[in-house]
């Protein structure tokens, strides 16, 4: 099925200001915001979409009573759309809703969502180096250190559920929604990616206890690594708390920094995530502090040898 990633996650909150801002301070652009919530979109169209918690348009929540409401994959055509409602349809109720996309719960009891894709092609260079023995990638007398630079988030990347249950949860979106595991963590999930994207993952399953069924994080996509580790600093400088980073990944090789969220959830920066097709063969590790990264920095106050001299 040409299921071509996620286009966008629907909260219901508890504090629908703080979750506007937060959102906005975290560089997604926001659409027909109000008191009522607000779209919060990358460059690509990909998007969070904030509603209160009793808003009556929203799919009920979790037992647990996680805020996400619901998960919103892309899709490539039509063709492929009524192929995941004929699928869906041999075991549960699949709703069709008034916009032409469709609507079902996973074997988790997740909502899903799934509509002709609002991701919009965008063209924009990623990050350049120069290194010795390769022809520079910047022209020569452009600066690659520039603190003034305006950070765009490119696209929604991935999430990751909770699940009491992660090898059920695995069975539903491989042999339903036709995804790939891209590598696993045993005894803990697998990263699965849907067949219409090469990223490495889009989805990753946790194996948790029940009662913390929900979401741990959601991540969108920028330009590279100086990108991220800017992005962040403002972020934590505009005072919002750090939880896991920056670093990089081993599966997947994206660098990463989460912070913490009024959504209940994490949020991610995330840059430079790995391509991969189906001649890639899925590798597996216990999970541990060093299968999940490279390496973890923490962000210090700026210092020079000896001091500042003023």
């Amino acid at each position: 099925m040409n299921i071509t990633g996620l286009d966008s996650l629907v909260f219901g909150v508890d504090d629908v200001e703080a979750c506007n801002q937060y959102l906005t301070d975290y560089g997604l652009s926001p659409k027909d915001v109000s008191a009522a919530g607000g779209t919060f979109e990358a460059l690509d169209g990909t998007a969070v979409v904030i509603r209160h918690k009793d808003d009556p348009s929203l799919p009920p929540a979790l037992p647990t009573g996680s805020m996400l409401r619901k998960t919103i994959h892309g899709v490539a055509d039509q063709a492929t759309l009524s192929a995941i409602a004929e699928e869906l349809g041999k075991d549960r109720d699949v709703r069709h809703l008034d916009d032409g996309s469709i609507e079902a719960e996973d074997d988790m009891g997740f909502t899903l969502g799934f509509q002709l894709s609002i991701r919009q092609p965008i063209s924009i260079p990623a990050e350049k180096i120069n290194a010795p023995g390769d022809e520079p990638g910047r022209p020569v007398n452009v600066i690659g250190a520039d603190e003034s630079v305006e950070i765009k988030l490119r696209s929604l990347s991935h999430v990751v559920y909770f699940v009491p249950d992660s090898k059920k949860a695995e069975k539903f979106y491989i042999e339903r929604l036709g995804f790939r595991v891209a590598d696993r963590f045993t005894n803990l999930g697998p990263f699965l990616r849907p067949q219409g994207t090469l990223d490495h993952h889009t989805l990753f399953l946790v194996n948790t206890p029940p009662e913390m069924q929900g979401v741990e994080h959601f991540t969108f996509h920028l330009g590279g690594p100086n990108e991220l580790l800017l992005a962040g600093k403002r972020f934590q400088d505009k005072g919002y708390e750090s939880f896991w980073g920056p670093g990089r990944h081993i599966y997947g090789s994206n660098w990463f920094w989460y912070f913490n969220s009024p959504m209940g959830v994490h949020v991610e920066y995330d840059a430079d995530m790995d391509l991969h097709d189906d001649s890639w063969t899925a590798r597996e590790i216990d999970a541990s502090a060093d299968a999940s990264q490279i390496f973890n920095f923490t962000l210090v106050d700026k210092w020079m040898p000896g001091g500042d001299p003023h």
